[in-house]
């Protein structure tokens, strides 16, 4: 993880984005006397709001629990996945 001050980061704004889409890897940006601010790849941002919706219902959330704890547990099954046409 890249930490950069705001100073650098506008300096090399294409830079720290390329940085942050070509390596697959966030950039902190610190802001003096401010809150710093992180720029991750879209795709990440998309895995956490998925995440985020997923665990936000209690039910699922619980269900994706269980799941998880089934599969350490070793009670699982592998299935070959179909792909429809």
């Amino acid at each position: 993880m890249q930490v950069v001050s705001m100073t650098e980061a506008r300096n090399n704004f294409k830079a720290v984005f390329d940085s942050v889409y070509l390596d697959n890897e966030e950039v902190i940006i610190h802001r003096k006397g401010r809150e710093n601010v992180v720029v991750i790849p879209f795709a990440e941002y998309n895995s956490i709001k998925e995440t985020n919706y997923l665990l936000s219902n209690k039910n699922n959330a619980r269900h994706l629990i269980e799941s998880i704890e089934q599969l350490h547990q070793g009670k699982y099954q592998e299935r070959e996945l179909v792909e429809c046409d």
